[in-house]
């Protein structure tokens, strides 16, 4: 039998299902804000094809290594990395692929600030903000350096470390030699700050459903 106290009550219970409603309205807001915001990057390859004439170019060299023993079947690669200048909030996102290569891209004069960076472990993905900063000169091919990264071994806890070194130019040179429209401009230097640094390393979901790609496994 229905109590007249329990008939009482469902108004609220209605009310309350009205509440939980309005969350679940609100997801398609922030998927679009997503979008938008991932809109407004510019995607370069690392190494492109041809390189546009009396236009400021950056090179560099990317490592990536593991510090660390590890149960994952795949190592670190470096997946992309995105830059923002500084005068205008410009971000580009410049895709590697790969654990060991160097970039070239067309980048305006300005400073640039090495705002974010992606890694793959085979299905595992890792993300970290990082504070290097660097200067595109108006004249020739800026080298901004050779940043090296390191991983710690996945465990809840993970962090990265980065250092900078500068190449000398004649290496620098031979791999500038594909590009032969590129051997008459000036190679010029920008070290990229601070040197050395170290900051935290988050897992991106969504996690690997096999089982053998289990977090809890893995780490």
């Amino acid at each position: 039998m229905i109590t007249e106290s329990f008939v009482k009550r469902q108004p609220k219970r209605h009310g309350a299902a009205k509440r939980l409603k309005r969350p679940v309205a609100a997801v398609p807001l922030l998927l679009g804000l997503w979008v938008s915001l991932a809109s407004c990057v510019t995607r370069l390859p690392a190494l492109p094809d041809t390189v546009p004439q009396n236009h400021p170019l950056a090179v560099g060299h990317v490592q990536t290594v593991l510090l660390g023993p590890t149960s994952r079947w795949n190592l670190p690669e470096l997946r992309f990395f995105e830059v923002t200048q500084a005068e205008t909030g410009r971000r580009v996102r410049i895709t590697v692929d790969r654990a060991d290569g160097w970039f070239l891209v067309p980048l305006e004069a300005g400073s640039y600030a090495l705002d974010r960076i992606i890694f793959n472990e085979g299905a595992f993905q890792e993300a970290s903000q990082l504070g290097l900063h660097f200067d595109v000169l108006a004249n020739g091919v800026t080298y901004v350096g050779t940043w090296r990264f390191g991983l710690e071994s996945p465990h809840i806890q993970r962090h990265l470390v980065w250092s900078r070194i500068m190449e000398p130019d004649q290496v620098v040179r031979e791999e500038l030699r594909a590009w032969p429209t590129l051997h008459d401009q000036p190679l010029l230097s920008s070290p990229s700050l601070p040197a050395t640094g170290e900051t935290r390393l988050y897992e991106l979901p969504p996690y690997p459903r096999v089982w053998f790609f289990r977090r809890q496994q893995t780490t």
